[in-house]
């Protein structure tokens, strides 16, 4: 199912499936998604799925629409195409068009176990893990420290990983060229960090630090399958983090 990716100054805000025929960007909350931001008109841009094509128009907006760099006002998205709206960059991702994109691993918290990649083949119930990543230092992973699903663990080997439970707080995870970074994407009761409540920015999350959200206390550690460096750095009591 296509989906929209938006992000600013490189940290992932937030994912949208289109499931509509159109969907509406703005500034106006009334808008399916919601860009806070003066430089984005009330309604900017809407985006028109036709099967499996996705077309994006501007709405006579203020500051323009770009796409790949290029003022548009009617065009046809491709996958990989980035929407630029004010400092926002909006990614489109047709999987069903690239069947060999990254998938996102989502973790639904409270649940027994974890789900499949979305748009994966994984059977019915069946837990599914990201595979190990290669690399100095392995990769990072989350692991479940509560609830049914506690000792079940994800790697974060996909650029962006999303944590939660639609409806309720979803978080996303997302992996950047000097380590990882946590932003809350919905949800009225926000995540915390090492007990600390996310704000409207992203934090970067450090081994052994604690995520809890919709009642569920992860930990983000080394993936197990490869070796521990041994830095893990004494997490209680600590009641600050560091924003993107």
């Amino acid at each position: 199912m296509p989906k929209m990716i938006v992000s600013i100054d490189g940290v992932v805000i937030k994912e949208v499936q289109l499931t509509k025929d159109r969907t509406s960007l703005g500034r106006r909350p009334y808008n399916d998604i919601v860009i806070d931001n003066l430089a984005v008109s009330g309604e900017h841009a809407v985006l028109q799925m036709s099967g499996n094509e996705v077309f994006v128009e501007d709405l006579n907006s203020t500051n323009g629409t770009y796409l790949n760099g290029k003022a548009v006002k009617k065009q046809q998205l491709s996958n990989g195409d980035t929407v630029e709206i004010g400092k926002y960059k909006i990614k489109y991702v047709n999987e069903a068009a690239s069947p060999g994109f990254e998938k996102t691993m989502i973790i639904k918290a409270g649940s027994a176990g974890l789900l499949a990649p979305v748009g994966g083949a994984a059977a019915a119930g069946t837990p599914t893990l990201a595979p190990g990543a290669g690399g100095a230092g392995g990769a990072a992973a989350i692991k479940v420290m509560s609830g049914a699903a506690a000792g079940r663990e994800v790697a974060l080997v996909k650029v962006v990983t999303t944590i939660g439970k639609p409806g309720v707080t979803v978080a996303a995870i997302t992996r950047r060229p000097q380590g990882y970074m946590v932003a809350l994407v919905e949800g009225a009761i926000k995540p915390t960090v090492n007990d600390v409540p996310l704000g409207t920015n992203a934090v970067e999350l450090h081994h052994g630090d604690f995520i809890e959200l919709a009642g569920t206390r992860m930990q983000q550690r080394k993936d197990e399958r490869n070796q521990c460096d041994g830095n893990a750095r004494p997490v209680p009591g600590k009641k600050s983090h560091r924003a993107s």
